[in-house]
């Protein structure tokens, strides 16, 4: 078991991970006797990530994003994060000690990263995801086997739900869905969603194709399902988080090409990716590397700030607020609250909730004394600091810190940390905590900090990672490529997933006048009582970015 304690009092005198050469003279003796472990722990450790957390992340004061997204699309993100990413963990625990009393927890252990050798002529080793990268719904329809079986009635295709329109529960409080590790109220209620669009779909096929079995109509309706959520994301959610013009066009391009939906929809998919977009390519493309998520898309999803400390319920009759403890909406806790708020309540309270703002200061407090889950959605035995671990994280899993990222993205490096930001405040926050080393700089601390575009609600240099993978995750899946047709989706599944252009048409398909009733906002991802988006009759490859 590793101990930070002693590690954090030589950790303070600056000095690099790469080179002993700037260590301090009464120290030279020491250094020399270091092993490459000893090395690798004082790059782990240097700074302290609970005192990187304590100085530029803890929130002093919550921090809204205004009205550009509201908590259905922060909740969305975790939805997306749970189809994607797990890092397998190690047997082997680590503790972290703080070097102060500043910290919630005075120490906190976790599992380490598990490292496989990757047989690549460049990169020796990685990390093994132990959820499936693809864009195939597994948060709803699980990871394994043994997940997909557990959600399943094996009736006429459909997936689990409640009578209340929820999940359904285990003997142990824990929901019957695809992933149930670390989830709260928001991220359950879209996982019930999404199995009610399911079912539905399933309605749907069966009544259009009565030959098909359980098996048959379970696949199709994955399928569509799947392609549902990830046009969602493509063309609303996306638009949402990076709202300019440019953002616009190009995410619509993305899936329907230069000419648009219409032409594409008389035509079909012609003249390659540029006038026809990605989906529906003739074959996939991984431009010579298998696909994968990288590390560096784990690192610029790292979005807890957009958490608030409380969620403020909407009562529908009185329109009185009332505050509920997000530690309370979290776990087995949050999943008995959720049965008691309903569906609609919770769903409209999220509507018109506006979330954080990703930036310095606004990392939530009661996320740095977090109970975790392991992957049955048990409660671990230890809390730990959420804040200081994601700090901890890329440093562990070889994520370059911020500058070496911006150059491997071919981007400028920052000099001075006056490049990074006009705030004097953050600029004292961040020259205590790495002197004038902005080599030392960690990259989400770099991403938090940056100065960000008028409309973006993330970096400039997350933006680049957003965009490569946006298309990657079409590009080269062959049921967005080559099996994008009526043959694999069925004509009626095909259909449903061109007729559905946003999440306000999932919600109006299972709630009825929802919309019309509580929303203002041309997207459910705005905050719902905003102005709608105003009419523009420009054409939108006119308009100015």
């Amino acid at each position: 078991m590793l101990s930070c304690f002693i590690l954090t009092k030589t950790s303070s005198m600056a000095f690099s991970f790469v080179s002993f050469s700037f260590v301090h003279p009464q120290l030279q003796n020491i250094v020399s006797k270091f092993t490459l472990f000893d090395t690798i722990l004082f790059y782990l450790l240097d700074p302290h990530p609970t005192v990187v957390a304590n100085k530029l992340l803890t929130r002093k004061k919550f921090i809204d994003n205004g009205k550009q997204f509201n908590m259905i699309a922060c909740s969305w993100i975790q939805f997306m994060v749970h189809d994607w990413i797990d890092h397998m963990e190690d047997t082997q625990q680590v503790e972290i000690r703080a070097p102060d009393d500043q910290c919630p927890l005075k120490s906190f252990k976790f599992y380490k990263t598990k490292k496989v050798g990757t047989d690549g002529p460049h990169v020796n080793t990685g990390c093994l995801n132990t959820r499936t990268p693809w864009w195939d719904g597994s948060v709803v329809y699980g990871n394994n086997e043994d997940g997909m079986r557990r959600v399943r009635t094996f009736k006429d295709g459909k997936l689990k739900i409640g009578k209340d329109g929820l999940l359904q529960h285990n003997h142990k409080g824990i929901p019957i869905s695809g992933d149930v590790r670390n989830c709260w109220a928001g991220f359950s209620l879209l996982q019930a969603l999404f199995v009610k669009e399911h079912n539905a779909v399933c309605d749907m096929l069966q009544e259009h194709y009565q030959e098909f079995d359980d098996e048959k109509l379970y696949r199709h309706a994955r399928l569509v399902t799947s392609a549902v959520i990830a046009k969602i994301h493509t063309i609303d959610w996306t638009v949402e988080l990076l709202k300019t013009n440019t953002l616009l066009a190009g995410m619509r391009i993305n899936w329907y090409g230069f000419l648009g939906k219409k032409v594409k929809d008389l035509f079909g998919h012609f003249c390659g990716p540029t006038f026809s977009g990605l989906v529906g390519l003739r074959k996939p493309r991984d431009h010579g590397v298998p696909y994968s998520l990288t590390e560096e898309f784990t690192s610029v999803y790292r979005m807890h700030s957009l958490l608030p400390d409380k969620l403020i319920l909407k009562d529908l009759q009185t329109q009185v607020p009332q505050e509920v403890a997000m530690e309370e909406m979290a776990g087995k806790e949050g999943e008995k609250r959720l049965s008691e708020i309903g569906f609609e309540q919770m769903l409209v309270s999220m509507g018109h909730q506006a979330c954080g703002a990703i930036a310095l200061w606004n990392y939530p407090s009661w996320m740095r004394n977090l109970v975790p889950h392991d992957i049955d959605g048990e409660d671990r035995p230890d809390p730990v600091d959420m804040a200081a671990l994601e700090i901890y994280r890329d440093r562990e899993r070889g994520v370059g810190r911020y500058n070496e990222f911006r150059r491997n993205l071919l981007m400028i490096p920052i000099t001075k940390w006056e490049d990074l930001t006009d705030d004097q405040q953050a600029i004292e926050a961040l020259r205590q905590v790495y002197g004038n080393d902005v080599e030392k700089l960690d990259l989400l601390i770099g991403l938090h900090a940056e100065k960000k575009i008028k409309g973006f609600a993330i970096s400039e240099t997350a933006f680049f990672i957003f965009l490569l993978i946006a298309s990657r995750r079409l590009e080269a899946d062959r049921f967005f490529t080559t099996n994008f047709n009526s043959q694999t989706y069925t004509d009626k599944g095909l259909q449903w997933v061109n007729d559905t252009e946003s999440f306000k048409d999932v919600m109006d398909r299972h709630f009825p006048g929802m919309a019309q009733k509580w929303m203002r906002c041309s997207s459910a991802f705005a905050v719902w009582d905003s102005d709608p988006d105003p009419k523009n009759y420009i054409p939108l490859y006119l308009r100015p970015a």
